[in-house]
């Protein structure tokens, strides 16, 4: 016989049903609280936390952009960071293609989604394209250069072209007659370096996730060192300068400017490779890796030998720059490095007489294959054009009448594989890395911090254009602290040719345990 239902049970049973409903309530709005995506932080967004919101959907490319956009249209012409020349009006259309793509697909492409900030002497399809000078203005290309299709391809986003030294000609600064000067992020009365100081700038203050530069004797790594960047300047042969507005096609290399190795690594991971358009890129076959990504370790500076350079960083060098790269030299040998000295023999007479002029032949070249137009096919063309600032009418009129080596003009000026000078200077450096068996050669990217804007005798310690240029090596710079008022330096890695790897796996391991990259602090807020 059922047990009877005493009145004070029976309140506590309809009190519970009229509760039900609020409990119920109340537990879907906790439980949506718990599992609300959190708001994505754009301020040094890699690409691989870009990806993950994509896939959490917290993010879409089109949001993406949109706050890239917005941040360029706060910060960059009012602050006279003036690293911008043109937005692609096309961002957006391709931000919500990929969105949708990947709605379909449920697949990223490896680059996919990931706005681009992209150097001015670049071809870019449908895009204007001048090198900062106005004698190209106007100009579209109807094809990508070869480094900008591969990004397409791999499903980035050319978000906007990048202000530039005008036709790459100096390192001091970032000034064009496009666009006026490029400052830096960091402090505002300083240059970025150049020439393509206009992508470190905005990559620096996040109007962009990465960049794309070039680099004839300094211009990927002096600024990526003057904006606390990864710079990568890879072997000549590494990767195709089809597209590119050349400035000496023997020692161009266009390559990743981003904040992190790991996102310069996967830059370089998708355009690295043989491409018929630059025969000299020939020479990469069979010396690229099927992935670079796996050489992103963090414990490869264990047991590493690394050199360090004395005759180039020794060598008239800041106080403070030398403080910061003997802690650099101190941290390396705490996560299990060991440091050698290294001298390499007669390194003065053998990085002599390593430069030609070919301006004139090489744009002359371009001229004809990309612009085609009756009245601009000589260097001629372009000084009556004029519009260029002191140090570019000089430069030209320098280039309208020399050709080849100051001071063999018998030696032939060939590339990296064919210049004896070239191959001697090399073969001089790799040797005594060989023989004291070490990783790479180190030594700061700057001896000096950077230099006023106006002011071309603080232009002081460039250390980039001493080897690599010439010998065709690549070098990787990355940042290692900062000296008084808030301006970054990076340290330089050098390595053997196609050796990649190896410089991924050094400077990854310094980044991940020193941290010295940080946002400019006037850029950090999402607005203003």
């Amino acid at each position: 016989m059922p047990r009877p239902v005493r009145l004070h049970q029976l309140r506590f049973y309809l009190f519970l049903v009229l509760l039900s409903p609020v409990w119920m309530v109340s537990a879907r709005a906790q439980s949506r609280q718990k599992t609300a995506p959190a708001k994505f932080e754009l301020v040094e967004a890699t690409i691989s936390a870009i990806h993950q919101a994509f896939r959490t959907g917290s993010l879409t490319s089109e949001a993406l952009v949109t706050a890239y956009l917005e941040r360029i249209r706060t910060y960059d012409q009012s602050t006279k960071l003036n690293s911008i020349i043109v937005i692609n009006p096309e961002a957006m259309a391709t931000a919500r293609s990929l969105d949708e793509e990947f709605r379909k697909t449920g697949k990223l492409r490896p680059l996919h989604g990931i706005p681009v900030i992209i150097k001015d002497n670049f071809n870019t399809k449908g895009l204007q394209t001048t090198g900062g000078s106005i004698a190209l203005k106007g100009f579209t290309p109807d094809e990508d250069a070869y480094q900008v299709r591969k990004l397409r391809e791999a499903g980035a986003i050319v978000l906007a072209k990048s202000n530039m030294a005008e036709w790459a000609f100096t390192p001091m600064h970032s000034q064009s007659s496009i666009a006026g000067e490029t400052r830096n992020p960091y402090n505002l009365a300083y240059v970025p370096a150049g020439s393509s100081g206009g992508t470190a700038a905005a990559v620096a203050a996040n109007l962009g996730t990465i960049g794309l530069g070039s680099d004839t004797g300094n211009s990927i790594r002096g600024p990526a060192s003057h904006n606390a960047l990864a710079g990568f300047r890879t072997s000549l042969g590494l990767v195709s300068r089809y597209g590119i507005i050349p400035l000496y096609t023997r020692n161009d290399v266009g390559g990743p400017m981003c904040r992190t190795v790991d996102d310069a690594t996967r830059l370089l991971e998708v355009t690295a490779g043989y491409d018929p358009n630059d025969p000299i890129t020939k020479h990469s076959q069979g010396k690229i890796p099927k992935t670079y990504t796996q050489f992103l370790r963090k414990d490869g500076l264990k047991k590493a030998r690394i050199g360090v350079l004395r005759q180039v960083s020794d060598k008239a060098i800041h106080p403070e720059i030398k403080q910061l790269f003997d802690q650099a030299l101190a941290d390396m040998t705490r996560m299990g490095a060991q440091i050698v000295d290294v001298t390499v023999p007669e390194f003065d007479s053998l990085r002599a007489d390593q430069w030609c002029a070919e301006f004139r032949t090489d744009i002359e070249t371009y001229l004809r294959t990309f612009v085609k137009r009756d009245s601009l096919q000589t260097i001629n063309d372009i000084i009556r054009v004029g519009g260029y600032s002191d140090i570019v009418r000089d430069r030209l009129t320098y280039q309208q009448t020399h050709t080849g080596r100051a001071n063999h003009p018998d030696i032939p000026c060939g590339d990296a594989f064919t210049d004896p000078l070239r191959v001697a200077f090399r073969n001089a450096i790799e040797t005594e890395m060989d023989r004291l068996h070490v990783d790479a050669l180190v030594y700061p990217t700057w001896n000096y911090p950077p230099a006023l804007v106006g002011d071309a005798k603080g232009y002081k310690g460039d250390n980039s254009q001493l080897i690599a240029p010439a010998t065709g090596q690549p070098a990787f710079t990355i940042p290692m602290g900062f000296t008084t008022g808030d301006l970054p330096a990076g340290i330089q890695f050098l390595g053997r040719m196609f050796d990649e790897p190896t410089l991924i796996r050094l400077t990854y391991a310094y980044e991940q345990a020193t941290h010295h990259r940080r946002a400019p602090k006037r850029f950090v807020a999402t607005g203003q």
